[in-house]
């Protein structure tokens, strides 16, 4: 029975933590024991007893696998009665072939046991090695990074850094035109607080995980490691050179305490910092692994009869996490430093959880019949959430501004475009900078690459020449097969 946890953790562990999958395990074993003592009462055999259990485990763990790929490829009507019936009948006869006086089940006993063991090694270890990267190191997982001392200018201390990334947020004239939210208001406030907002800015590339390793190595990912090249599709470099990057580790070899806070994809989550926040899992109600796993049971269908709502669980984790990080502002400025504080702001991305007073929404309404987003509930749910997302930005550097011993650094940048956009429109994001001091160093297209070439070199002595801003496109599963997209806006 762990082998389904396991694998299924396996293959979303580059989304989630290993320790998702404990309270499943646990819950798992219990089941399975009294199963097993169940059916040992009924057949009085161990093997008997061993294959009925091993027969039903399988049928449940592959019920909605099998749904998913039967509806994807022939949207069959009915198909939940179908599948029920299909798995219903199978179960009957698993359970009458082992009660069969005639079968004999002792000769399959070992080689069914060697192949089990082996596949619960072999996923356990796919989870360890994924959740004990090298982060012993204090350089940079990319040796080709570039690297310079970092020391604070004219003897100046070193300010808090607070690089908050706010997922898939737009730029102003993307919201206005594609999603009718003009947020003319919030960009007037960051500006009157002293934020400089780049308003021809691009990101450089156009999904997350790459996005933040380019910034945080302050290069494109093409220059940095072999792994990142055409025909790889692996991510696990990717990932670990998010946590180890070069601002991360720069910062901390001068005396800069780390803070993070769970973000809901493992790879953002910098676990190892010197302050890492995040709601409690043991106590929580169902994760969104939790969930996940549900729906490749039979148990799926409790949804569908409205037993329970796992798009409204799924919200609720969500929803925890960001209110985790604006009610930790106060105490966040403070904490002594100085401090590097990420942030991975999940709103406005999917799955929509708020309203625009930020009211809890039910995500599930906005996802038709085959769990897709149409253009028009997208578009409405994206525009809620941005509005609730900017009143809270703007009050939360409005606490850090007035509450910070010394004046921070603060940058607040989309990482992409949001969803269902095409060409240039992938790239066009939130790029504001609050740069004490040194706002005359920025410019219209400054794009993330460049963004700590900017504040080293302004804050601490290096030398960094800022790179041409370039975004690239590249699709899923060839993620490093970039091609070059024109930035149209043009600075003065």
């Amino acid at each position: 029975v762990a082998y389904p946890v396991l694998a299924l953790l396996a293959h979303n562990i580059s989304e989630v933590d290993a320790a998702a999958g404990l309270r499943l395990l646990v819950v798992a074993l219990i089941a399975v024991s009294l199963l097993l003592l169940i059916l040992r009462f009924i057949y009085r055999n161990g093997h008997r007893t061993a294959f009925a259990s091993a027969m039903l485990i399988a049928l449940i763990f592959t019920y909605g696998h099998a749904f998913d790929l039967i509806f994807e490829k022939w949207k069959i009507p009915h198909l939940s009665t179908w599948m029920l019936s299909v798995w219903l009948i199978l179960s009957v006869l698993a359970l009458v072939w082992a009660g069969k006086r005639n079968a004999h089940f002792e000769g399959a006993a070992l080689p069914l046991n060697v192949i089990s063991l082996a596949l619960v090694l072999y996923t356990a270890g796919t989870n360890i090695w994924w959740s004990f990267p090298d982060s012993s190191s204090s350089t940079p997982v990319d040796e080709n990074a570039p690297v310079q001392d970092l020391v604070p200018t004219d003897g100046a201390s070193m300010p808090d850094i607070y690089y908050i990334i706010i997922d898939s947020y737009a730029r102003s004239d993307l919201l206005k035109r594609d999603f009718s939210y003009d947020n003319t208001a919030f960009i007037q406030s960051l500006e009157d607080l002293g934020f400089y907002v780049a308003d021809c800015t691009q990101s450089n590339y156009n999904r997350t995980d790459i996005s933040l390793a380019s910034s945080l190595n302050m290069d494109y990912l093409q220059n940095l490691d072999p792994a990142f090249q055409p025909g790889r599709t692996s991510r696990h470099t990717l990932w670990e050179s998010i946590n180890r990057s070069v601002v991360r580790t720069s910062l901390e070899k001068v005396g800069y305490e780390t803070v993070a806070f769970a973000s809901g994809f493992v790879w953002s989550e910098f676990k190892d910092a010197t302050v890492f926040k995040t709601p409690s899992l043991l106590f929580s109600e169902l994760t969104a692994f939790e969930t996940l796993l549900i729906r490749t049971t039979p148990l799926r269908h409790f949804e569908d009869l409205g037993w329970i709502n796992l798009e409204q669980i799924d919200g609720e984790r969500f929803r925890e996490r960001t209110a985790l990080v604006f009610d930790s502002m106060d105490t966040l400025a403070r904490m002594p430093g100085p401090k590097f504080v990420f942030i991975h702001i999940i709103p406005p991305h999917p799955p929509f959880i708020y309203a625009p007073d930020g009211t809890p929404t039910d995500p599930a309404p906005f996802l038709n019949e085959h769990k897709r987003y149409t253009l028009k509930s997208y578009t409405e749910g994206y525009r809620n959430e941005v509005e609730y997302i900017s009143g809270q930005i703007k009050t939360a550097v409005e606490k850090l501004l007035a509450e910070s011993a010394a004046p921070p650094i603060i940058i607040l940048q989309g990482d992409h475009a949001p969803w269902l956009q095409t060409g240039k429109d992938n790239f066009l994001v939130l790029n504001a900078y609050y740069l004490p001091g040194h706002s005359d160093l920025l410019y219209r297209t400054i794009s993330p690459v460049n963004t700590f070439r900017l504040v080293f070199n302004a804050y601490f002595g290096t030398h960094y020449d800022l790179l041409p801003d370039i975004s690239y496109f590249s699709p899923i599963p060839k993620i490093y097969e970039f091609v070059e997209v024109a930035n149209p806006c043009q600075n003065p």
